[in-house]
């Protein structure tokens, strides 16, 4: 394949090529239509256009009934309305599990039925229900207990529960093993021996919820049960769906894109009162964007579970109280900022331990704080261009690990199968992240396998690896017009990769380090046109040094995102910088 502008080994080792289209996807098509482009270089088939440019809950929304216990799931939950029963939601730490909960409890609120939320403590219990938990909260009145986000591993805690005759629906989307815990229903479209909804095994468990809510409300329709009082409006709780399903990485395809694409619509409009408080705090001043759910909105809901007030994500997002939620959504701010002080430490210490001739990075440390190392494991991923996996140990010998991979390497699946080999305590995940409990004398068996398993499909997925791009400008091309044309083709995320432009030829006109790492420039093209370029934690790379240090003579093209200046009081179009090449 013919390199993009001729570039074959950018300045940070990789060529660039076109998001291949098949010649056939280009017939018919005018160089003009940009967003034509971009969709079918994103697996859009062509007669599927119409309705990816205008993603919409109709269009994609499938039969809850086709996935399996779901109709079992929504009579349970249908009954216990009915009877008023005590249901309590156990949710995960993280923001699908947040949000997961907030949502049923916000449907079971609406239909009457007040529902209690409980998140485990991410360092005292750590991750899914515990059978001590399910019995507690079954000594309390609780006859329901709803599993959302996690559980579908849960074999020992549903056998206690079933022995405290307790029901337990489990809603989850991780990887599941053949054999399945006992539950009265247990809905996920990643269960082996799913059928109809294996096709939606990309949804994050938030997306589950939402449909396990449709076919409650549809069940009591069907009984007759608002005939005297209003429906839940289902289409109001999108906003959350949305940001649990781009903070969880889940691939925005099919149904996730329209989740996300009705969602942002849904939060624009500030009617959750704790997304607002939480919009405000972030100090977005403009329509959230999806960019906004996984870097503002996303980390400062994770930011409570991460240090010990994992309640708090659930409360902001199910509180009516408008004082309650500024007090929430400020004190997530603050420890969001924490985090972000305990993380630069976890980070420096993994990336100086990390093996550059494993094909999995698996690093390991004392005291490292378990609430960060997922962010640490992302951020790694990242800079070595492999699967990663970060582990914390504490003092008994227990390492408590996340791990992010690349995609086309299946790191859930290997989790899950690393503890069927009896290396792991506990584990389980996606095909992205993945969690884990294991002793620290097993670490080294634990990367040999992972090595062993993993490692040829790490040399496939990075073997071919290229920076791809989908138009070539000129510097003046990089406009407020081609931003906003751009943006139609969206949401953009995991799966749907948001649009790059290679620009120039130009020269740096002048650069500078700014925040934590960041390298700002400005740069001059041979149209005569000047472009202000970013280049996020690259100071210290091949990439920031190119920038920081180019000879006034030498030219470039650059290659990143053209997106818009939100600081400016007149927001104009920039450049953020991913790569670049000299011009021979």
């Amino acid at each position: 394949m013919t390199p993009v502008l001729g570039v074959a080994r950018s300045i940070l080792g990789q060529p660039w090529r076109w998001r291949a289209l098949a010649a056939d996807a280009r017939e018919g098509m005018t160089p003009d239509d940009l967003v034509t482009q971009l969709l079918l270089a994103r697996g859009c088939p062509r007669e599927g256009l119409d309705e990816h440019r205008l993603p919409s809950i109709r269009g994609f929304m499938p039969d809850p009934s086709i996935f399996r216990d779901m109709d079992r799931a929504a009579d349970r939950l249908a009954d216990a309305v009915q009877a008023g029963e005590q249901v309590a939601i156990f949710g995960d730490y993280d923001v699908d599990g947040a949000t997961s909960a907030a949502l049923m409890i916000r449907v079971l609120r609406d239909l009457g039925l007040k529902a209690r939320p409980y998140i485990p403590d991410r360092l005292l219990e750590g991750y899914g229900p515990s059978g001590a938990a399910l019995v507690r909260l079954a000594a309390e009145g609780a006859t329901l207990i709803v599993t959302v986000d996690c559980g579908a591993q849960a074999f020992e805690a549903l056998a206690t529960a079933r022995d405290a005759q307790v029901d337990v629906v489990v809603v989850d989307h991780h990887k599941c093993a053949a054999e399945l815990p006992h539950a009265h229903a247990l809905v996920n479209p990643n269960r082996l021996d799913e059928q109809g909804g294996a096709a939606h095994g990309h949804l994050a468990a938030v997306g589950v919820c939402f449909l396990l809510a449709a076919a409650l409300v549809r069940t009591l329709r069907a009984r007759g049960f608002f005939a005297t009082r209003a429906e839940p409006r289902l289409i109001e709780l999108l906003d959350m769906v949305a940001l649990g399903t781009v903070a969880d990485v889940a691939q925005l395809r099919g149904l996730n894109r329209a989740f996300v694409a009705q969602g942002l619509k849904v939060m624009d409009r500030r009617r959750n009162i704790g997304l607002a408080a939480l919009i405000e705090a972030s100090r977005l001043t403009r329509a959230p964007t999806c960019s906004d759910l996984g870097f503002a909105l996303g980390p400062r809901i994770n930011a409570g579970g991460r240090v010990g007030r994992a309640d708090l994500g659930v409360r902001l997002l199910t509180t009516s109280d408008p004082d309650e939620a500024r007090r929430i959504a400020a004190e997530l701010d603050r420890l969001n900022e924490e985090r972000r002080a305990v993380e630069a430490g976890v980070q420096g210490a993994a990336e100086e331990l990390a093996n550059t001739r494993n094909r999995v990075a698996v690093v390991s440390g004392h005291g490292w704080h378990p609430g960060v190392i997922g962010i640490v494991a992302g951020r790694l991923k990242e800079k070595l261009g492999r699967p990663a996996i970060v582990i914390a140990l504490d003092g008994q010998g227990v390492g408590k690990g996340s791990g992010r991979s690349i995609t086309g390497v299946d790191l859930g699946a290997a989790v899950l199968a690393a503890r069927e080999h009896g290396l792991l305590v506990a584990g389980g995940g996606h095909a992205m992240a993945a969690g884990l409990t294991i002793a620290a004398d097993r670490i080294a068996d634990f990367t040999a396998f992972l090595e062993d398993r993993l490692g040829d499909a790490v040399e496939r997925a990075t073997a071919d690896r290229a920076l791809l791009v989908d138009a070539v400008l000129a510097t003046g091309g990089v406009t407020r017009d081609l931003v906003e044309a751009m943006e139609a083709g969206g949401p953009y995320g995991a799966g749907w990769p948001a649009p790059r432009v290679a620009a120039g030829p130009v020269r740096v006109v002048r650069a500078d380090v700014v925040g934590n790492g960041h390298v700002r420039a400005v740069v001059a093209g041979e149209d005569g046109r000047s472009l202000k370029v970013m280049a996020f934690r690259q100071a210290d790379t091949l990439l920031g040094q190119a920038l920081l240090g180019a000879p006034p003579h030498r030219r470039l093209w650059l290659a990143g995102r053209a997106k818009l200046d939100d600081w400016s009081a007149k927001p104009a179009a920039e450049l953020h910088v991913e790569d670049a090449a000299w011009v021979t």
